[in-house]
């Protein structure tokens, strides 16, 4: 919420029960976020963009974070033209995590990226005292 605030696009931002990850998967999340909307600002002439993040079942049972930008600028984002998205692609990829873009001619644009949560990467949290 914090990187929307700073946008000169407006956005808006939707969590849908994440809760907290571990360090490296929230720094990863904050990373995408963070350079989705640069681009969104400096490449797309949007005027608005969502981000979304939530908790997806993969088909084989397991856990994933999803977070997809959408912005409605006039598209054509290249991910093989430019370090931006290359970046991007190789952050979530170092955590076996993917990264699709759709950006055709005329917009708009949606980034998904999606890192996998294996069963060491969610925080729980503990009360100070209580038994854990």
């Amino acid at each position: 919420r914090s990187l929307a605030a700073r946008s000169p696009v407006p956005v808006t931002v939707t969590a849908r029960e994440v809760g907290r990850l571990t360090p490296t998967i929230e720094a990863i999340a904050y990373f995408v976020v963070s350079e989705s909307l640069t681009n969104v600002a400096k490449h797309s002439g949007a005027t608005r963009a969502d981000v979304t993040l939530e908790r997806r079942l993969t088909p084989k049972g397991g856990e994933q974070l999803a977070i997809t930008v959408r912005d409605d600028g006039r598209g054509g984002a290249d991910p093989s033209r430019g370090t931006g998205l290359t970046g991007l692609r190789h952050r979530v990829g170092a955590v076996d995590g993917t990264l699709e873009v759709h950006s055709p001619p005329g917009g708009p644009t949606t980034l998904v990226a999606t890192i996998p949560l294996r069963h060491a990467q969610t925080i729980t949290a503990t009360t100070p005292g209580a038994p854990s």
